[in-house]
């Protein structure tokens, strides 16, 4: 498969598998909340002007994060 990046890195349109969230405590948490959890595929759909945020969309529904917190989240990219 391919290397592991960090899900802020992943170009519009490019697709990838979770690997792992890399923070704890409350911000962890609610990363994994939202449903960014190991073995989900993720696809990047857009990008804002400035680049920030990055639109995600996976499990049927499209979500917005910032480079700050999707930072934390490493994904196997294809």
């Amino acid at each position: 498969m391919g290397e592991i990046i960090s899900l802020c890195d992943l170009k519009k349109g490019q697709k990838a598998v979770i690997a792992g969230v890399d923070v704890g405590g409350e911000m962890g948490r609610r990363i994994r909340d939202m449903g960014l959890t190991p073995g989900v595929e993720v696809s990047c759909v857009g990008r804002a002007p400035l680049q920030d945020p990055v639109a995600l969309r996976f499990m049927g529904f499209t979500l917005t994060l910032r480079n700050r917190e999707a930072g934390f989240v490493r994904v196997r990219a294809s």
